[in-house]
């Protein structure tokens, strides 16, 4: 267990460095210096620095999915509103770079990066297909929606990434919404 504390807590801090700072050329040395440790720790629980850019997707994504889960089921475009202002949050911009990255290295076989495509969907799709099951949709219904919602959401924020064109995927998202609740 106190393995597993240590784990969490260096994944935090990673997280919360890259965070401020952005990941940019950052080594794991360097990495490790900032955040307390020695870089044979990260390796020790991480494996790799490849590894542990993964860990720090799953811990970021997994934070979204938990404000995901707390918005109001009671007004769904706003709740989609609230949650694209939660993910175009600029502090989370470095993330965003980070996750598309790693994503298109893994989907390319890049030795360390795979282990981000387990789940890389379902972990989206099932709970917003919960809360499209909620608004009275059937089962395969919600999960195309969800998955829908997924893959639009994806693509704005990889447009953002690219473009860093704010208000072109804010209306695009807008519009969206407009198609998903209207």
């Amino acid at each position: 267990m106190e393995g597993q504390e240590a784990r969490h807590r260096l994944l935090s801090a990673v997280v919360e460095h890259l965070a401020a700072h952005g990941l940019g050329d950052v080594s794991l040395r360097a990495l490790a210096a900032a955040v307390g440790t020695s870089h044979r720790m990260l390796l020790y629980h991480f494996g790799s620095k490849e590894g542990l850019l993964v860990e720090v997707v799953k811990a970021v994504e997994e934070k979204q999915r938990q404000v995901l889960a707390s918005l109001r089921t009671d007004d769904p475009a706003e709740a989609a509103r609230e949650f694209w202002r939660v993910l175009t949050d600029p502090a989370l911009r470095a993330h965003e770079r980070l996750f598309f990255e790693l994503y298109g290295q893994a989907a390319q076989g890049r030795p360390g990066t795979t282990a981000l495509l387990d789940g890389i969907v379902s972990r989206w799709v099932e709970p917003a297909a919960a809360l499209e099951r909620a608004r009275g949709h059937a089962p395969d219904v919600a999960l195309a929606r969800a998955r829908l919602g997924l893959a639009v959401a994806r693509g704005l924020l990889l447009d953002l990434v690219a473009t860093d064109d704010v208000a072109g995927v804010d209306a695009a998202m807008e519009q969206f919404i407009a198609l998903m609740t209207g």
